[in-house]
């Protein structure tokens, strides 16, 4: 049996390793990508302008739904040219909001309609596939709820469509509009600010299978169409339609110097809801394409391979729930570890780095915001594994599956006096979920862990341990209490 734990811990150590070192990969492409050229075309002319339809989909917002329509409208492109559709599948009072913001600007001239289905079929794809057979844009742009389009916006994608009929889709990058509320958002917004300024760099620039991030992002329709269209098999609808469009073979861009701000997650209970979607669709879209993305002949096989293990990165996580569990019971056994481990666990050190650099490459005061943010990074990674993990086991053994929404906010700073909403932050109720005192659970399991490690005189092992018990109490802690304070 000892054998057996310590063969599958060696195996989990292998495995983490992969995602590690193509942290070092995603490096190297970085440097060697950075300061490639990305087209310029000169600016819209307003009189050949093409017709732009806008989609805001939207269910159960009231807090930011006026927010989203007003910032729709504002947006800087010639009236006639400009389709704004709110696709709203809410079941409370967000549709009479969003019914009278529509009817204002209508009344002054606006060609915005709301759009709600009695029934949220195929959830926020349903809404988007909807939408997308009564547009009449050749291009559409889509925004969140929590997202707040800048007026410029259209103007700085819309252009580098014009020159290149392969063009499929454009990414721009997300922004963060209380990226300093709390020590949360703090770590989502380093975590992002890596996938953007990095990695979606990279994969776009590279040609490793770039994909569209669900928001802040424009489709030429006829990408869209020919791709398929929106599809609600997997709760990743966005992962989806981009796998297929760039198997179609489909060109994408991604902007990093056009920023869409959006609200980031305040709640812990919410940030891990949202990551376990991600994490569930991302492998239900490898269950779904992994055989055409292997024999795809138009991407080279670094883009292929590339794509799967980025698709697959959420495995980290049951990947290092093996390692925490097996670990207390073999450094108590006193198994002789391989020698290979030490070696393994440098591999590690490719994604921290990748944050690091991130920072230094978007923002002047990079030092203060990877001391202030990492630290709240490391244990909010350690406290999703848990849900994430399950996540996963759903995604494989389950046939049906459910879009859990994101509460948003409106969290805006106020210069001197907080933040607008701030006390909405409660006013969603937060049930219980049994995952809790498994987070709980395997907290003091981590602790008693690095108690053991001590005594067997250990002491490598005792920081990974204690990682583990901060990151999963921490996330527990924050969770119920905002399950006691909801209600």
């Amino acid at each position: 049996m000892i054998h057996l734990m310590g063969g599958l811990y060696l195996l989990a150590a292998l495995g983490l390793a992969v995602y590690g070192l193509t942290g070092f990969l995603t490096l190297w492409l970085y440097l060697r990508h950075q300061h490639d050229s990305v087209p310029r075309p000169g600016p819209l002319q307003l009189a050949s302008a093409p017709v732009i339809t806008v989609q805001l989909p939207v269910y159960n917002e009231p807090l930011v739904v006026e927010r989203l329509i007003d910032a729709a409208v504002a947006l800087d492109y010639p009236l006639g040219r400009l389709q704004i559709q709110v696709l709203d599948d809410s079941t409370d009072g967000t549709t009479a909001l969003a019914t009278e913001r529509v009817a204002d600007h209508r009344a002054a001239g606006f060609d915005i309609e709301l759009i709600h289905r009695p029934a949220r079929d195929g959830f926020k794809a349903g809404a988007l596939q909807v939408g997308l057979l009564r547009a009449r844009g050749e291009f559409i742009a889509v925004f969140d709820a929590d997202f707040l389009p800048q007026p410029a916006f259209l103007r700085q994608t819309i252009p580098h469509f014009l020159n290149d009929p392969d063009l499929g889709m454009v990414q721009t990058r997300w922004g963060h509009l209380n990226a300093d509320y709390t020590l949360l958002t703090r770590a989502q917004a380093i975590s992002l600010d890596k996938h953007f300024a990095i990695e979606q760099l990279v994969r776009h620039r590279a040609d490793l299978f770039p994909k569209f991030n669900g928001s802040a992002g424009v489709w030429r329709a006829e990408c869209a169409r020919v791709a398929g269209g929106w599809s609600a098999d997997t709760v990743c609808e966005d992962l989806d339609l981009s796998t297929r469009a760039q198997l179609k073979g489909w060109r994408f861009l991604f902007l990093r110097d056009v920023i869409s701000p959006a609200e980031l997650p305040p709640q812990m209970t919410a940030f891990k809801a949202q990551q376990a979607r991600w994490a569930k669709g991302s492998l239900q879209c490898v269950g779904k394409y992994w055989r055409p993305i292997l024999a795809s002949r138009r991407h080279s096989l670094l883009g292929r391979a590339y794509a799967l293990i980025s698709m697959t990165g959420y495995l980290a996580h049951p990947l290092m729930l093996a390692l925490l569990v097996l670990l207390p019971p073999l450094l108590y056994w006193g198994y002789g570890f391989s020698s290979l481990l030490p070696w393994l666990g440098l591999a590690g050190l490719g994604q921290p780095l990748l944050f690091l650099i991130s920072q230094q490459a978007l923002y002047p005061n990079w030092v203060w915001r990877t001391v202030a943010g990492l630290p709240a990074l490391a244990l909010v990674a350690v406290g999703l594994a848990p849900g994430n993990s399950w996540s996963i086991w759903e995604a494989i053994t389950r046939r049906s599956h459910e879009f859990h929404r994101t509460p948003k906010f409106d969290l805006l700073p106020i210069p001197g006096s907080g933040w607008t909403s701030e006390l909405a932050v409660g006013a969603f109720r937060v049930p219980f979920s049994p995952l809790i005192l498994g987070e709980f659970g395997l907290g003091l399991y981590a602790l008693l862990g690095a108690a053991v490690a001590l005594g067997r005189g250990s002491y490598g092992s005792v920081p990974f341990l204690l990682l583990c018990a901060a990151g999963l109490s921490y996330t527990a802690i924050l969770s119920l209490r905002e399950v006691v304070g909801s209600r």
